[in-house]
């Protein structure tokens, strides 16, 4: 028996069922989760019917507006989308994830904002000499990037890894069901696959300053960019081949505001940390998200939308975000404020690393005691 096609495997019940697990993760007291549960089996076989047939069609996006401090449209999936999206990366995303440069830090197992900060810090301190020299970044970011992203060269691009034609199809229906200013342009904000697609995308960027410019010390999170260097001139010619790269190549455009050349001892923002050569500061902004961010959170905990561990996921990756920068007291406030809010409550993750330094005999009790604890917190 031959191996299964890319849309085979996609479409695949095992496949299907641990895309529904991932996307109920943290949201499993939510209607639509709950709904789609009551009939888990039926449901996904019913999925997997209609996309083996391709009689599937998402249902129309729900947006929203959201300042933060920039104002941004969200687009929401329904459940059922979101289930076909995390099938959709589970099989297609390893084909290309091999294909990026290591310093791609967003929407990547084993990356993110933190690693990105650190790697700036190790990027300044070998272009600057330890700081003993001058050193300069030049901060960028893409124009409406999500608004604007062309769709047929994105599914050019990823037509040099997928043949199968069900594919590429089930992609164009995703990128399609998006309404976007201009026909033919674009991904929903939000969706998993967009910030997958927008990998892909900017993988091109990626390989042209690698590969062509040759640059050695260059970081991307999602559009926003950076190259280090000692020499200002240096960063202005690869500025202006940046520039020219991704609007013949790409059909975008780098921002002409926020792309500028930055001697490093005045600080740098990046990734909402203003990054100084012996101290970080976060900015206010950023602080005032997560505070919106944590009392949501607080608020669809006590509805019953989302679980501790969510919470708890949140707030340790809020700590390890803020630890290396002069933020403390900020940090030790809205730990006191999740211990109050949350008094007798144990994540997974505390559960485990306790477990792992008790003996074996009192791990089973203790495994039982925190069952009946659940029991009783459910039923209240």
């Amino acid at each position: 028996m031959g191996a299964l096609s890319l849309y085979a495997q996609i479409c695949s019940y095992e496949n299907l069922k641990e895309a529904f697990l991932k996307t109920r993760k943290g949201k499993t007291q939510r209607k639509d989760v709950v709904e789609f549960q009551k009939n888990l089996k039926y449901n996904l076989i019913q999925l997997q019917t209609s996309l083996l047939l391709q009689t599937y069609r998402p249902k129309p996006l729900e947006t929203f507006i959201i300042s933060d401090p920039k104002t941004r449209k969200i687009s929401k999936s329904d459940f059922q989308d979101r289930v076909v999206h995390h099938a959709v990366c589970n099989i297609v995303e390893p084909l290309f994830d091999k294909t990026f440069i290591y310093d791609s830090y967003a929407n990547r197992v084993g990356k993110g904002t933190l690693k990105a900060i650190e790697r700036f810090t190790v990027f300044a301190r070998k272009v600057s000499k330890n700081y003993n020299r001058a050193a300069f970044v030049l901060k960028a970011d893409i124009r409406h990037y999500f608004e604007t992203v062309d769709q047929e060269r994105l599914i050019g691009i990823l037509k040099r890894k997928i043949t199968d034609a069900r594919v590429l199809w089930l992609i164009r229906l995703i990128l399609q069901n998006y309404n976007a200013k201009e026909k033919g342009e674009g991904m929903p904000l939000g969706n998993l696959t967009s910030q997958f697609f927008a990998n892909v995308y900017l993988n091109e960027l990626d390989q042209f300053v690698k590969h062509i410019l040759r640059v050695k010390h260059y970081i991307r999170y999602v559009d926003d960019f950076v190259i280090f260097s000692a020499s200002r001139a240096e960063l202005e010619r690869h500025k202006n081949n940046i520039n020219i790269f991704v609007k013949k190549r790409l059909l975008l455009e780098i921002h002409p505001d926020k792309s500028k050349i930055i001697p490093l001892y005045r600080g740098v923002e990046f990734l909402g940390i203003k990054i100084f050569p012996h101290h970080k500061l976060i900015k206010k902004r950023n602080l005032r998200k997560f505070k919106r961010k944590l009392d949501m959170s607080i608020y669809e905990y006590n509805e019953g939308f989302v679980d501790y561990d969510t919470i708890y996921d949140s707030v340790e990756g809020w700590h390890a975000y803020t630890k290396n920068a002069n933020a403390h007291n900020i940090t030790k406030n809205i730990i006191k404020i999740v211990e109050e809010q949350f008094k007798g409550e144990i994540s997974s993750k505390e559960l485990d690393r306790y477990l792992k330094e008790l003996p074996k005999p009192r791990k089973r009790w203790w495994l039982i005691l925190q069952k009946a604890k659940l029991h009783t917190h459910k039923q209240k």
